[in-house]
């Protein structure tokens, strides 16, 4: 600083002689004003540079010296996209989170070392811990338990450093969890088939061992379903015989045949005593046609809908009993094969006799 103001000094004191020197040689001063002139080029600077250091205070005998901040020592690494096994084979997390570490006080002797590569390998070996234990069903839940168990400082295994982890994400690859979102749309509509199946298993063995097992349980389900119409119930006991005798593919009783006759004005066989037997031949009544008889006193005739699904859940209570023939006949006549169907639906209309 004392050689700046010097240099200074001097430098205005040699301009100053200059510029006197030059207004004395225009001006044509006297010979006695130059050394006058002289004198006071170099006492005015004395003056002055000894004013302005009085005026200074007292210079500091030592300066803070200046040094360079130290490098700050990175303490966190961010791990993006790192797969970790689930407890399913072939479905995996991808782990993201940012990793921190505080390094422990070690000897001068050891070893120089990543501190970055040993927080990460023991967040990693902490993450992997938990996820091979969980379904990958459940990525969000596992993402929570991620996050409060690598939250704390824990020592790595080397015991150079302690690590924890935040701001973690965990997800599943887009076609894990496309696959996984199929399965479980399978495994729900199975559960509600299962149910399904077992509904109308339970409605066919309702059916078919308690209010078809015989006449009587017939009659007294009809009995009730017809809010106790005992007149309309008795007027029905032939069709409900028909009905039980074609569930359990069974004959009908001796003792309610008159009464079926009877029901459908056909002469008993009391009317026939004494009388010679017809020789035209009778035809012999099937399990089909009873049924049929059945659902027509009931409302159900041809063309109404609810005629093949009632005639299928009775053929599916014959096949229960072991009587496949009798239950695929009824299936066929009352739900005939599409490819029939069509082509009995277009006989009539091209004319051609059927055989």
């Amino acid at each position: 600083m004392t050689t700046t103001r010097k240099t200074a000094t001097v430098f205005l004191t040699v301009l100053s002689g200059l510029l006197l020197s030059i207004v004395g040689l225009t001006q044509r001063w006297p010979a006695w004003a130059w050394p006058l002139v002289a004198a006071t080029l170099l006492v005015v600077p004395a003056v002055v540079f000894r004013i302005s250091a009085t005026r200074r205070g007292p210079v500091p005998v030592a300066f803070e010296e200046q040094l360079t901040a130290a490098p700050t020592e990175r303490t966190h690494h961010r791990v993006s996209q790192v797969v970790l096994p689930s407890k399913w084979p072939d479905y995996d997390f991808v782990f993201s989170a940012t990793v921190r570490w505080y390094l422990v006080d070690a000897p001068a002797c050891a070893p120089v070392l990543n501190p970055a590569g040993l927080a990460v390998d023991a967040i990693l070996k902490r993450a992997r811990a938990i996820t091979e234990q969980r379904e990958p069903i459940r990525v969000s839940l596992v993402e929570q338990e991620l996050s409060g168990a690598l939250s704390p400082m824990a020592p790595e295994s080397t015991g150079h450093l302690q690590a924890m982890a935040q701001d973690i994400q965990v997800v599943l690859a887009q076609q894990d969890q496309e696959r996984l979102d199929k399965l479980a749309n399978v495994r729900k509509d199975e559960a509600v088939w299962v149910h399904q199946r077992k509904y109308e298993q339970s409605k066919r063995r309702y059916l078919g061992e308690d209010v078809l097992k015989d006449t009587g349980s017939a009659v007294v389900w009809w009995l009730t379903k017809n809010d106790e119409h005992v007149e309309r119930t008795v007027n029905d006991l032939g069709l409900l015989a028909q009905l039980t005798s074609a569930a359990n593919d069974a004959d009908i009783p001796e003792r309610l045949r008159d009464l079926i006759s009877q029901q459908n004005g056909e002469p008993t066989a009391s009317d026939f005593c004494g009388m010679e037997p017809s020789s035209a031949p009778q035809g012999k009544e099937t399990a089909t046609t009873r049924l049929s008889d059945f659902l027509d006193s009931v409302g159900f005739t041809d063309g109404d809908v609810r005629r093949p699904m009632l005639a299928a859940q009775i053929a599916g209570l014959i096949k229960e009993q072991n009587r496949h023939e009798t239950a695929e006949e009824i299936q066929h006549h009352f739900d005939p094969p599409t490819s029939l169907a069509a082509d009995d639906d277009e006989a009539p209309a091209s004319g051609a006799p059927f055989v």
